[in-house]
């Protein structure tokens, strides 16, 4: 199985062509080019939109109330050179302490996204290291081999091995080697391909849209929104939960009512569906130590992960403010990087790749996951520019209206049905969350609702488009793989997506008012 080019959701498949009807093609533009465009864009505005600003605290959150109009000190030579070196300050840019401008020359706290940058790569070399051994595949085609013969069992497990992976590490690609497993094995134990898809597409879709650590998601925007990655983990775990159980559940149900009437089948059957059996399934794949020993180090180096990032004294005690336990780690993304480079060198030891091998498989991850680092990169310099030319405070003073009167509950909500249409127009997951969260984050203040919910929100939005937005390879290539009609998909999924909107809604407005 080939690894994908990122977690990144939408982001590292955006590419994907889709054929218009007539000789012409539609391609969707990459997230590079939607984010190079959209940094045109703010350029231009900025030379129509007034430059203002807020007062602050001592920690640089902006005072509700306290804003006002400044003059613009940049000239037209000084916004050439921001949008010239918008990438560079998005990686590298310094903000002078003074006067607030970012740079790749000046003095003061590094504002670009260089941290976030090598962490998406680190992770993409361990990832790449972990597939190269054929451990995680070999693994899930066993569970589905030994499940063969109890159908809802086979479905809830595949489901629930890829919810666990997208919750932590965006696995939502990696499901389309999948397929040929999985479809004639639904096909052998009496259901439809629907069945395959909806156990692929839902399953690890529901995991990315529950995000607890995921790097991609929960990572990049809790870093935008400048809080710890563990921020927030209990609301997304409880959300997880629940979501995954009712996903499950509602692929369970279709699954059992189609292996009692084929008629209600949605998808319908193509000529032999209907003559597979579960005797022609092939022998289980072992794991050997080797497999074994890795899947255990994958899933060590996971909880690891989640262990050195949690707030555990606010977590357990739910006092935001409370004074950290002796064993808390507090880790950021510079450790989380050094973690997950350390451990790709581990698990190419303990597969014995030798060093040419583990060399160039590192090397290999780390460039196939450059993709949605350059994003993340391009989208701070997005957010630098709006910064330089003093918009920044403009663009949160003209929303601030819409969290005065409302309850934090209500905010919440609105922040997800806000971020819809966004995670549409910008598809990359990386992207979105790093050009949102400066503004959508002070917001958030504004209501009294922690920056964590806001997070929960936007990543609740992006997941939830992501389950059926036919600009991703997941969704599009799945339905492909799977010989299943997209609009047949649609009418599958429609009340799901319902029931899930619904319970999101609802968390997020609970975690408001909780917090």
């Amino acid at each position: 199985m080939s690894t994908p080019v990122g977690g990144d959701g939408a982001a590292a498949t955006t590419g994907e062509p889709q054929q218009t009807d007539g000789k012409g093609k539609f391609t969707f533009p990459s997230a590079l080019t939607v984010l190079a465009v959209v940094t045109v864009a703010i350029w231009l505005l900025a030379f129509l939109i007034l430059p203002g600003t807020y007062e602050r605290t001592e920690d640089g959150a902006p005072v509700q109330g306290t804003y006002h109009r400044v003059e613009s000190t940049q000239s037209f030579v000084d916004r050439l050179n921001d949008l010239f070196l918008a990438p560079v300050n998005g990686l590298y840019g310094v903000q002078d302490e003074k006067t607030g401008q970012v740079g790749p020359d000046l003095t003061g706290s590094l504002y670009g996204s260089a941290g976030v940058f090598l962490f998406v790569l680190a992770i993409g070399a361990f990832i790449t290291v972990v597939f190269a051994t054929g451990a995680l595949d070999r693994g899930i085609a066993r569970l589905a081999h030994r499940l063969r013969d109890r159908g809802a069992l086979l479905i809830a497990g595949v489901m629930l091995v890829f919810s666990v992976l997208g919750t932590v590490e965006g696995f939502a690609e990696e499901t389309l080697g999948f397929y040929g497993l999985l479809v004639p094995m639904m096909l052998a134990l009496g259901y439809d391909r629907m069945v395959a898809v909806g156990a692929s597409i839902l399953g690890a879709g529901v995991g990315v849209l529950c995000s607890t650590v995921n790097p991609f998601a929960t990572g990049v925007a809790s870093s935008a929104a400048d809080i710890s990655l563990g921020d927030g983990i209990v609301l997304r775990f409880v959300m997880w939960i629940v979501l995954t159980a009712v996903t499950i559940a509602y692929v369970v149900h279709y699954a059992q009512r189609v292996r009692k009437n084929p008629a209600r089948s949605l998808s319908g059957f193509l000529p032999g569906d209907r003559d597979q059996s579960a005797a022609t399934t092939e022998e289980a794949p072992e794991l050997t130590r080797l497999h074994k020993a890795v899947l255990a180090l994958l899933g060590l180096v996971f909880a690891f992960m989640i262990f050195s990032v949690v707030p555990w004294s606010s977590a357990l005690t739910g006092d935001a403010d409370a004074e950290p336990y002796g064993f808390e780690l507090g880790w950021s993304f510079p450790q989380l990087a050094a973690l997950f480079l350390c451990a790709a060198v581990l698990v190419g030891i303990v597969a014995r790749f030798g060093e040419q091998k583990l060399s160039s498989t590192i090397t290999q991850g780390a460039g196939d996951f450059i993709s949605p680092a350059l994003v993340i990169m391009l989208a701070r310099g997005v957010t630098v520019i709006m910064n330089n030319s003093r918009i920044t405070d403009t663009v949160l003073h003209s929303i601030e209206g819409i969290v005065k009167g409302t309850s934090s509950g209500v905010f919440a909500v609105i922040v997800f049905v806000v971020n819809l249409p966004l995670a549409f127009l910008i598809p990359s997951t990386s992207g979105h969350a790093t050009l949102a969260m400066p503004i959508l984050a002070p917001l958030a203040d504004f209501a009294g609702v922690s920056r964590a919910v806001v997070v929960t929100a936007w990543q609740a939005a992006s997941g939830w488009m992501n389950l059926w937005v036919p600009t991703t390879a997941v969704t599009i290539g799945g339905v492909a793989l799977a010989k299943v009609g997209y609009d047949k998909y649609l009418r599958f999924v429609w009340p799901l997506l319902a029931i899930l909107f619904v319970l999101i809604c609802a968390f997020v407005a609970l975690g408001a008012i909780l917090t």
